[in-house]
């Protein structure tokens, strides 16, 4: 759970997923899914809030069955596919799913 300050707080950050989210053609509960999943799991430090983003929302396209790849998605959401693939596992299993093992 996150509180609604955090919400007001990291704006910018949900807008670039909503934004990126858009340019990938994603649906609605994908943005939710991320946008849950980032803040629940914000990051403290500013320069990682990016990378958490990006990691988010293919996260929450994972989970709804929407998947882009790890370029993609970290193309729109201006970060490295390191980035991303480098997170996107701790913030699923932290919001109580299973990851895959492909």
């Amino acid at each position: 759970m996150y509180r609604a300050s955090n919400r007001v707080a990291n704006q910018r950050w949900l807008n670039k997923i909503q934004s990126a989210a858009t340019e990938l053609n994603l649906e609605h509960r994908t943005v939710s899914n991320a946008e849950d999943m980032f803040l629940s799991q914000l990051p403290m430090k500013e320069r990682s809030k990016q990378a958490a983003a990006a990691a988010s929302l293919y996260a929450g396209a994972l989970v709804a069955g929407e998947q882009r790849t790890q370029t993609r998605v970290a193309n729109e959401m201006n970060v490295t596919r390191l980035s991303v693939q480098q997170r996107w596992k701790s913030i699923l299993d932290e919001a109580g799913f299973e990851t895959p093992n492909w």
